[in-house]
């Protein structure tokens, strides 16, 4: 009897193909396009590249009719309210920047996909991401997907040896380009269609404007370093750390914001240079096999996702947190950002940035 695999359909043609490879290596597929929020269709820009409009669905099944297999529509809007549009609003209205891809990712698709799944008979689940599961040995190691301007294995950090062997990704083997002409070439509907945008459930792209609709702000000042106020704003929720348009104050130099209290309120400006930091401190650290729990360990790092890398070393802090000190300053370490490990081309881990230290750890 053949494996079966759930794939997460969004409409897109990279879980579409997906389906494709899936079917020609000989899985049963299954694919399940889910549910997460409304969307007001008369009110999205003509350019709206998200998911979960009709038209989205709609593209899924008529991809699934192609491919001669089933597709199912589950709802998960009170889910993904919960586990990724609340986070959202919470840690912006905390000081911090959040990830919603990632927490979409570690709540929904890798958890309650996952066991609907696997509790409906699924052997997997797998998704149209760009990165690699390889297994060596007897671990199962996540890699950066082939085409490396896709690659997407830095919101996946919170995968271990348990969703990675349930877990399939065939597009990471493939360059996005090979993707497309494989839709091409069955004539999916969706084969030329754009990229899905960052904030799936954001369609104008304004994060701000959508808080305004969702959280009540509370007023406070933008001070510099020596506590001086320079004018009031209307809620930290709407800065974010190195953040330097829309501050509303006059300077002979650039300022950007270099610190939001949530306590006090007081959003801190100063000159660019004061964004350089050495060290940071991260919480909530997965590592995807217990064979990378090593420390001190020299790895390379992004904070953020569209970062370039860089080479820090990881020392161990408690259980669950760890510190990282570059080799060289780094611009805007954000905290709720996620801050991912490598070696070489494998993820070993990551965590979620608290903030960043000084950068003599002298005494760790």
């Amino acid at each position: 009897m053949n494996k079966k695999v759930v794939v997460a359909m969004s409409g897109g043609v990279d879980s579409s193909v997906a389906c494709l490879l899936l079917q020609e290596e000989g899985y049963d597929v299954i694919g399940v396009t889910m549910k997460l929020y409304d969307l007001d269709m008369s009110q999205l820009p003509t350019n709206y590249q998200g998911c979960c409009t009709v038209d989205d669905v709609e593209d899924a099944r008529r991809v699934c009719n192609i491919l001669g297999i089933p597709h199912y529509v589950f709802n998960v809007q009170k889910e993904f309210q919960q586990h990724v549009i609340d986070y959202f609003c919470e840690e912006y209205q905390n000081a911090r920047t959040p990830h919603p891809c990632i927490a979409c990712n570690d709540k929904i698709k890798f958890n309650f996909l996952r066991n609907r799944a696997l509790l409906l008979g699924a052997d997997y689940v797998a998704t149209g991401h760009y990165a690699r599961i390889v297994k060596e040995e007897d671990e199962f190691l996540l890699k950066k997907g082939i085409d490396t301007s896709k690659d997407q294995s830095y919101v996946l950090f919170g995968m271990g040896q348990k969703e990675l062997s349930t877990t399939l990704m065939p597009c990471g083997k493939y360059e996005k380009t090979e993707i497309r002409s494989f839709a091409l070439s069955r004539s999916f509907p969706n084969a030329n269609k754009g990229d899905s945008q960052d904030i799936c459930f954001i369609p104008f792209g304004d994060y701000k404007e959508f808080l305004k609709t969702k959280i009540e702000s509370t007023p406070g000042n933008i001070i510099d370093e020596t506590g001086r106020i320079l004018t009031e704003h209307k809620g930290i929720e709407f800065f974010t750390i190195g953040q330097r348009k829309g501050l509303g104050i006059e300077s002979d130099k650039p300022m950007y914001v270099i610190d939001i209290d949530p306590d006090s309120k007081n959003v801190t400006v100063g000159g660019e240079d004061k964004l350089f930091k050495q060290s940071l401190l991260a919480s909530r650290v997965n590592f995807t096999s217990d064979i990378f729990k090593k420390f001190p360990q020299y790895v390379t790092v992004k904070i953020r996702y569209k970062s370039e890398e860089s080479s820090a070393t990881l020392v161990n802090d408690s259980d669950d947190n760890v510190i990282l000190k570059f080799d060289k300053p780094q611009r805007a370490i954000t905290p709720g950002q996620a801050v991912v490990f490598y070696k070489e081309d494998t993820l070993v881990g990551g965590g979620v940035i608290e903030r960043h230290l000084d950068s003599n750890l002298s005494h760790y």
